[in-house]
């Protein structure tokens, strides 16, 4: 047989046959051990670890399933979200800044550049629709997801997917109840029905709605079951309650606990290399562990995907030019400078203190000890390569070449206070960087007999013998299996450091003129020094143009649009309960906003809140009908202040006399648009019903009565509201 077996598949589809006709035909060609060889990774276990800790992660596709004698190309991996992990790509800002933006026709453009930024460097299967809730802003990895709330984290995940695919496939990822780092290969967590279906299994649903090649199981276990091997999750709820004709995989490495029981439950794919299948399941299946029936079945869903993937993408080949292009990094620009959230903005001497008027500035002192560092995230498997990275320092200094800049890196608040008290304006870059936050891979799991059980014998490999002495040697340090120092995982705090509050404090006090930019994933408690600052900016790990795009926010080249996609407390003791190395908990339908509102504590900064450079107002809300399970609402969004600008509108829904144990608000759409000065435009909000459903067993019922309405943020008291259009139960 040719290699022309796929390409005949791939082609009869564009015609019109059926993908599971198409996949039926090719999955009769191959062999028993072809089709064994569909369900892992291709590359031998102890040589790839070796190459991945000597030469860095994933910087070519990971293959999986290529069958060569039918042409088949596999499952060619790349990691993400924040760009492509291959190679020297684009680093756009993190998941959580592009959430912040509110603007899906932003993250599709995200989506396409990121598409063709993989094909273009071989891959065709992108791991980086993270969609994980953070119930707890701690969480190490939050920076890699969307926000708080299932519908932004469903609508998020969407776009991403829906653009991605048009040159990749798309898998979502950790499913499911993964917001734990630390304790991520132990944990067990627990939730009931109606938590799981209402919260953190919402947004999953949705990008399967969307026709998501993929899903990513988690590490953690579920109710009991790990999450690769978890038949409730997959064959279950996945497959029969959702209708997802997609490919499931593992996580990298940890991700099944049992060949056979990971096929038995709707595993189809062991990623990323050749380990607990390919020495288990062929044995598995001549004892009666496993059963063709599962391989074939497993199979069939491989091929029809990569099927369908090729018969529908884009025919266009992009070019390896794009990759790091001009075209890329003026969009990464672009996505930070909306995604930055102005929380704080005081008049100084008549005027806000921002935007900074160039011509006014002759002098600017730049301080922090991440103001020159190049710090667009963790360094996990997100991690992207970039060629440059543009620091804040470099940012501001290109923005005034002709101003004198006074540079503070040292933690010295009688240095920073002289440094700003000889400048026209002070600006404090504070927050954190990848040995405070992000994905844990740490090498002490090289002490954890379950975790040493999963890989295969090194007796057979030198370059295994040799890698799993030197990490056994090595446990207990920040060395990350994915070649990068830092030792991440959860926050141990959600404040600044007190030397930086210190500095905040001695350098406002110095100049009336300064501005605070805040460089996190999650949610800072900014309680002890806040009220010494006029000006405070969340400003993200912004990417490769990330120091370009804080310059155009702070001179107004482009206005504050970013809002909040989560909470921000006043303390912790508003949070939910967190321990890092829990190795159990429960989940609970309570956090972020609704947490705060249930307990009526007010937040420091409620869900979708951030302030723009001009000032709007809404008027004339009007809801439509709903078909199926979606609306449009419109509503008049007028800019009330002297100059253009971006607003978003959040549409809310208050259930009418809503149970104790169901949110008093949620999510239920959002739209921003730009309005120039003084004019008025009518939107549309498109929006959805789902959470204003409550899970009755076995299945939604009908959405609960509600008021609708269109606000700035969470709770705004400038909200304008009509009644549902639905009847009540």
């Amino acid at each position: 047989m040719t290699a022309s077996a796929f390409s005949a598949a791939v082609a009869a589809v564009r015609a019109g046959a059926s993908p599971d006709t198409a996949a039926e035909d090719l999955l009769e060609q191959l062999t028993p051990e072809e089709r064994l060889g569909l369900l892992d990774g291709d590359l031998p276990f102890w040589d790839a670890m070796a190459d991945m800790l000597g030469n860095g992660y994933n910087r070519t596709p990971y293959p999986m399933g290529r069958v060569d004698r039918l042409g088949i190309p596999g499952l060619l991996f790349s990691d993400g979200p924040r760009g492509v992990v291959m190679g020297a790509s684009t680093a756009f800002p993190v998941s959580m800044a592009r959430g912040a933006t509110w603007d899906l026709t932003l993250e599709e453009r995200v989506g396409t550049a990121i598409g063709r930024e993989m094909r273009a460097q071989g891959a065709n299967f992108f791991g980086g629709v993270c969609i994980n809730l953070p119930r707890h802003p701690a969480w190490g990895r939050a920076q890699e997801t969307y926000g708080e709330d299932p519908l932004l984290l469903g609508e998020f995940g969407a776009a991403l997917t829906r653009s991605v695919q048009r040159h990749a496939m798309a898998v979502a990822k950790h499913y499911a109840l993964n917001s734990m780092e630390n304790a991520r290969f132990t944990v067990d967590v627990t939730a009931d029905d109606a938590t799981l279906h209402e919260v953190y299994l919402a947004h999953f649903r949705r990008v399967v709605d969307e026709g998501v090649a993929g899903i990513m199981t988690a590490y953690n276990s579920v109710n009991g079951e790990w999450a690769g091997q978890n038949e409730d999750l997959m064959e279950g709820v996945l497959r029969r309650r959702w209708g997802f004709t997609g490919v499931t995989v593992s996580d990298f490495i940890w991700g099944l606990r049992d060949a056979a029981t990971s096929l038995r439950a709707g595993l189809d794919v062991e990623e990323p290399f050749q380990q607990q299948r390919a020495q288990h399941l062929a044995t598995d299946l001549a004892e009666g562990r496993a059963s063709w029936e599962d391989v074939d079945r497993a199979a069939r869903r491989i091929l029809r995907t990569q099927i369908h993937h090729y018969a529908t993408r884009e025919p266009e080949e992009p070019s390896l030019d794009e990759v790091f292009g001009d075209t890329h990094r003026a969009l990464a620009r672009e996505v930070a400078a909306r995604s930055m959230v102005l929380l704080k903005n005081e008049q100084v001497a008549g005027a806000p203190v921002l935007p900074l008027h160039r011509d006014a500035v002759s002098s600017v002192a730049v301080i922090g000890r991440l103001a020159d560092l190049p710090n667009t995230g963790d360094h996990g498997s997100s991690d992207v390569r970039a060629p440059e990275v543009v620091t804040p320092l470099r940012g501001l200094t290109e923005a005034l070449p002709h101003a004198t800049i006074r540079h503070v890196a040292e933690d010295s608040p009688e240095a920073a206070a002289e440094a700003a008290r000889a400048s026209d304006v002070a600006v404090v870059v504070v927050g954190y960087t990848a040995l405070d936050e992000g994905e844990y891979i740490g090498s002490a799991m090289f002490a954890d007999p379950a975790l040493l059980a999963l890989f295969p014998p090194a007796d057979d490999s030198p370059a295994g013998q040799e890698l799993l002495g030197r990490l056994t040697e090595q446990a207990g340090t920040d060395l990350s299996i994915v070649g990068s120092q830092g030792a991440g995982g959860d926050r141990a705090s959600l404040r600044l450091r007190p030397v930086d509050a210190e500095i905040i404090r001695a350098v406002a006090a110095a100049n009336p003129r300064t501005v605070v930019a805040v460089v996190t994933a999650g949610a800072v408690i900014t309680e002890e020094w806040r009220d010494a600052a006029p000006a405070v900016l969340l400003a993200w790990y912004s990417g490769s143009e990330g120091g370009r795009a804080l310059a155009d926010v702070l001179f107004g080249e482009v206005d504050t649009a970013g809002r909040l996609p989560f909470s921000i407390p006043t303390t912790e003791d508003h949070l939910p309960f967190f321990d890092r190395d829990a190795t159990a908990i429960t989940y609970d339908k309570w956090f972020g906003q609704r947490l705060l509102d249930r307990d009526g504590h007010r937040a420091a900064f409620p869900l979708g809140f951030g302030l723009s450079y001009t000032s709007f107002a809404l008027s004339g809300l009007e809801v439509g009908p709903v078909s199926g399970e979606t609306f449009d609402a419109t509503v008049t969004v007028t800019n009330t202040g002297p100059r253009d600008g971006r607003h978003v509108v959040q549409l809310y829904g208050l259930p009418t006399g809503a149970a104790d144990d169901f949110p008093s608000r949620v999510l239920l759409g959002f739209a921003s648009v730009a309005v120039p000065a003084g004019e008025s435009v009518r939107v549309t909000v498109p929006a959805s019903v789902r959470p204003l459903q409550r899970w009755t067993g076995d299945g939604f019922g009908p959405a609960q009565p509600a008021t609708i309405e269109a606000a700035a943020y969470a709770g705004d008291p400038a909200a304008v509201t009509a009644p549902s259009p639905w009847p009540g139960r």
